[in-house]
């Protein structure tokens, strides 16, 4: 299958990338998968992640990098498709996990889930001549997503829906274009900027105006995370400090308008909270933005 040119441009800034000093880190050797070194799995789908320079970009990416900089280790970028990236952070061949992954329960019993770097609703990628919003649009559709999302089996709930699964979201959205299919359900940050770079498609996106308890993942907040092994927690523990101080300055904002997240939506927990009480106390708050520059 083709790489996007997002990606082919990762795979030539890997390539050409050369080697940097080795920082003393406050984070213990062995529960890294290389010494001196935070080994990431990224997939490279902008807004959410990329490589350039030597240094991880995307909205994902950059909070990412400046998360290892602060611990003084350097990033050893681990490229892959999304269906690998969680088994590799189970098998400790990487240390983390990033590409606008959303929280979910299933997924706090197979990693340990940082703190949220930005909200979302979920929605449908779809022609401008549509405007659906609702999951009983969907009904009688065909509809395409990717390979391991959290939703696929709420998706395959809804009556009469046909649903396609891709390895890529480049391959959903080049189907959707061709017509075979009606609608792409995938992240709403990597769709929204997709859009915006390719206004010849004409598609949009309409997040889904449902809050249905019978879907909570695809019509209820979303979380997005970073997903480390649960032998690191104390990884994820001083991951997630750096990360409550860059809510409170406001810094997840700043870095997200670069990327086209710049309303408050991304930066405001509205809607239930789930994590109370799952992986997080009884008396958990979601952080948030009140900056509104």
């Amino acid at each position: 299958m083709a790489l996007s040119l997002s990606r082919r441009l990762v795979v030539c800034a890997l390539l050409a990338g050369g080697s940097l000093s080795v920082f003393s880190s406050m984070v213990r050797a062995e529960e890294l998968a290389e010494a001196g070194k935070l080994t990431v799995a990224f997939t490279g789908d902008m807004p959410g992640s990329g490589w350039q320079d030597g240094k991880l970009i995307g909205y994902d990416g950059e909070i990412m990098q400046r998360i290892a900089d602060k611990l003084g280790l350097k990033v050893q970028p681990a490229l892959m498709e999304w269906s690998g990236t969680i088994a590799s952070v189970q098998s400790g061949r990487v240390d983390v996990m990033l590409g606008t992954m959303g929280w979910t329960q299933k997924r706090t019993e197979i990693m340990s889930l940082s703190q949220p770097i930005h909200y979302f609703k979920n929605g449908i990628m779809q022609s401008t001549k549509t405007n659906w919003d609702k999951l009983s649009d969907l009904q009688g559709k065909k509809v395409g997503t990717i390979t391991g999302f959290s939703f696929v089996p709420e998706l395959k709930k809804i009556g009469g829906l046909q649903l396609s699964l891709y390895d890529t979201a480049d391959a959903a959205v080049r189907d959707l274009i061709a017509g075979r299919i009606d609608a792409v359900i995938g992240d709403p940050p990597v769709v929204s900027y997709a859009i915006k770079q390719n206004p010849q498609w004409n598609m949009h996106f309409l997040a889904f105006t449902d809050s249905n308890p019978n879907y909570p993942l695809l019509t209820g907040l979303g979380q997005v995370v970073y997903g480390f092994n649960k032998k690191n927690d104390d990884l994820r523990q001083q991951v997630d400090a750096i990360i409550n101080d860059m809510w409170k300055t406001c810094e997840m904002k700043s870095i997200g308008e670069r990327y086209g997240l710049s309303d408050d939506v991304w930066y405001t927990p509205n809607g239930e909270n789930f994590r109370a009480g799952v992986d997080r106390p009884a008396d958990y708050k979601l952080p948030s933005c009140k900056n509104s520059g």
